[in-house]
């Protein structure tokens, strides 16, 4: 609201609502209050209300010893086998809200607080992430255990296995046998979990412990805090050979000594530029991006044609995997949907061409602002084109058509 009343004098109401995000029928309605704020009238008392003391009686008569332990509605009850009836029971639940005295007396649970947990990794075997999953059995109720480890950042699944239970010890001898294959040196390893009996449990705890391994948990029933596994699940019960039942644990663990190394070397991953885990996991990513590089600038050399905008490149493999990566302060997100514009815009209206923001500008190596940015703001100047230059925003005024012929 500040930011479009001190913009809206150089580019115009509707210039101003347009790039910070705001509707202009929101502005004008708060500017209609700020000017005669609306005053509410005195609500009348109705005249079904009880009075003072009259209510005075109610509460006292609630308050008596023998109505300690008993709702309104048996006190009600009571009072009327005795010829009494002073007011109806909603009215007695009203009047014990008004003092503070309706809520329930006895303990109630309360649930401790659980931190989101925001975890990062930028290489690999930087940060795990673990979770057992049911695989159907052979008859109704009957099921194996694929404990599943990946690795976040490659997505790379560094062990597995399949059980017939569900198993604290098994659980440490994964984990144990694991971290001693990928040469895990202590202080570096972070393994996040939901909180299943076997992830939480005390031999698991003790073994991380004595490997020097950091151990994080989701929060309770937030699936959303694991989803690096439960997307590894959804990928391997969506190929079209998964079984709808295994005849028994043999099948299970021959589908699993397939489906793994197709996961880990043949599948594209969409979110590893289309690379396999094993080329992320194994530091092959590089060459291969420059070979896939060559392949397309031959392709452009000989049919530059058909690459309109730019010549083509492989996308980039991303520099950082999160588990609830933290939002920026609202300070830092900017006020009207244009990433990295700090509120508020400052504009002086006096002809200076700079449009300053106040704070940093928090921006990716990425993210080019101006494309985020109307190309055109129309205001009472005149339409104004928005350019940005570093850090900066420049508010070049265009000249004005000199006819109405210009115009056209």
């Amino acid at each position: 609201m500040a930011a479009v009343a001190e913009l809206a004098p150089a580019v115009g109401v509707r210039s101003a609502c347009d790039t910070l995000g705001m509707a202009r029928a929101s502005y004008y309605r708060q500017q209609r209050l700020a000017l005669s704020p609306a005053v509410a009238a005195a609500r009348p008392a109705s005249v079904r209300a009880l009075s003072l003391g009259e209510r005075e009686t109610v509460l006292a008569c609630l308050h008596q010893e023998r109505f300690q332990d008993r709702s309104p509605a048996a006190v009600y009850a009571t009072l009327l086998d005795e010829g009494w009836y002073h007011c109806s029971i909603r009215t007695m639940y009203r009047l014990l809200e008004q003092q503070g005295e309706s809520r329930a007396r006895r303990d109630q649970l309360t649930h401790p607080p659980y931190q989101k947990p925001e975890l990062l990794a930028t290489a690999p075997n930087q940060l795990w992430s673990w979770d057992i999953t049911k695989l159907l059995g052979p008859v109704k109720w009957t099921y194996f255990y694929l404990y599943v480890i990946l690795d976040v950042f490659s997505r790379y699944v560094v062990g597995w296995m399949v059980a017939p239970r569900e198993s604290a010890e098994l659980a440490k001898r994964l984990i144990e046998d694991t971290c001693e294959k990928q040469n895990i040196p202590r202080g570096q390893l972070t393994v996040h979990a939901d909180r299943g009996f076997a992830m939480t449990s005390k031999p698991v705890a003790f073994l991380l412990a004595d490997l020097g391994v950091t151990k994080t948990h989701s929060r309770p029933y937030t699936s959303d805090d694991n989803p690096y596994s439960e997307s590894q699940f959804r990928t391997m019960k969506y190929r079209p050979e998964f079984p709808d039942r295994f005849g028994c644990i043999q099948d299970s663990r021959a589908f699993c000594q397939r489906f793994f190394p197709w996961y880990n070397d043949e599948h594209r991953h969409s979110s590893l530029a289309l690379l396999t885990p094993a080329m992320v996991h194994y530091d092959q990513a590089p060459a291969i991006l420059r070979y896939r590089q060559r392949i397309l600038n031959a392709a452009y050399s000989a049919h530059p044609e058909r690459f309109v905008r730019k010549p083509p490149a492989p996308p980039a493999v991303p520099t950082a995997a999160w588990i609830n990566q933290p939002s920026p302060p609202s300070a830092e997100r900017g006020t009207g949907g244009y990433p990295g514009i700090a509120a508020p815009l400052i504009v002086d209206p006096g002809g200076a061409e700079t449009l300053t923001p106040r704070g940093e500008w928090p921006q990716p190596p990425s993210f080019t602002p101006h494309h985020a940015l109307p190309p055109v703001w129309r205001g009472g100047r005149g339409p104004v084109r928005v350019t940005l230059d570093g850090h900066a925003g420049i508010i070049r005024p265009n000249p004005a058509p000199a006819s109405a012929e210009a115009r056209h």
